[in-house]
């Protein structure tokens, strides 16, 4: 039986903090993994429409073994800015990979498309998610908000707002595995027209409403309800992060970004989707010390997927309500 850290939050990852900015009237944000020493990292794309910065050194083939910091953003190709924000906070602080007197903060990064969800878009010359990025990092800490904040600050699903959402797992082995997420799929987290969630058999204790699966099942359990029903690539996405504190190369972090995705399955239906780009960044802290034998890393893996899977619930449990809101909230629909 897995437990969570004291937390239930990807801060429980020793080694990790996380800040968030966001704008009511944008409805938007951004959310910012800040890293004390640099993490071994890598990625895995599954959607089919992503929005990235930076990836392609995350390829266990290529050079750069350690990051400082990772994005999630709001805004479509807008948000994207936002990591140099992030790079200009952590550069003021002598963070970054050094050449030669020469700090460069390696901020790989991820957007959602959040244009079209009632927020007023008329930011002028220039979007502000550059300065988004930039008070995140200030804002960077062990707790942080769920729900309507961050990169969750306009996300929505095909039913319920969507929202920021975190969760962590402690392994009898000792390693701490976390997940935070920006919800914003084409689909739906929770089954049919009812208030439970897909991942209700991961669920520990009541840590997004306890409600479990529906019994019966309803018979249109896999209609698909769809966001913007003829919709467009790029219009959606769920991003993430799957952390942990055990030591790990850049290919084993490639295989816990490809388990996280897991989570997604299990939590959102449907995901992956042409229309979705959704990605998964891991990182690993090493924190711990601990090498996971064959065995652990196994559980590593398998927790990967139901941790990230609890993360998306939680980020649509936790997310309130606001003016101007084109869709409910599941917290709204109480009854």
């Amino acid at each position: 039986m897995f437990r969570t850290g004291p937390k239930n939050l990807i801060t429980d990852v020793a080694g990790l903090k996380v800040g968030n900015a966001d704008d009511a009237k944008l409805k938007s944000g951004v959310t910012v993994v800040v890293c004390e020493e640099p993490a071994v990292a890598s990625v895995q794309v599954l959607g089919g429409a992503p929005g990235t910065r930076e990836t392609d050194l995350l390829e266990p083939h290529n050079s750069v073994e350690g990051i400082n910091a990772v994005v999630l953003g709001g805004g479509s190709a807008f948000g994207l800015d936002a990591a140099s924000g992030v790079q200009a906070a952590l550069r003021e602080r002598g963070v970054g990979f050094e050449v030669r007197g020469q700090y460069i903060p390696i901020v790989p990064a991820a957007i959602l498309f959040d244009l079209l969800n009632g927020g007023d878009k008329d930011w002028g010359r220039y979007p502000p998610y550059r300065e988004l990025g930039y008070a995140a990092v200030e804002a960077a800490a062990a707790d942080f908000a769920l729900g309507t904040a961050g990169a969750g600050a306009g996300a929505t699903t095909a039913v319920w707002k969507g929202g920021l959402g975190s969760a962590s797992t402690r392994l009898p082995s000792g390693i701490t595995l976390g997940a935070l997420v920006a919800v914003n799929p084409v689909g739906s987290a929770t089954v049919a027209d009812t208030r439970h969630f897909w991942a209700a058999p991961f669920e520990i204790g009541d840590e997004f409403g306890g409600l479990g699966l529906p019994n019966p099942m309803p018979a249109e359990a896999s209609g698909l309800r769809l966001k913007f029903r003829e919709a467009k690539a790029g219009a959606n996405t769920t991003i993430a992060v799957i952390a942990t504190d055990a030591v790990l190369t850049k290919a084993a972090a490639k295989r816990l970004a490809i388990s996280a995705h897991d989570g997604f399955a299990r939590a959102i239906w449907p995901a992956h989707t042409p229309m979705d780009g959704d990605l998964v960044f891991a990182l690993a802290t090493g924190r711990s010390g601990i090498v996971p034998s064959p065995d652990e890393a196994i559980d590593l893996f398998a927790a990967a997927g139901a941790t990230m899977a609890r993360a998306i619930s939680r980020g649509v449990f936790a997310a309130t309500p606001a003016p101007g809101d084109l869709v409910p909230t599941w917290a709204s629909q109480k009854g």
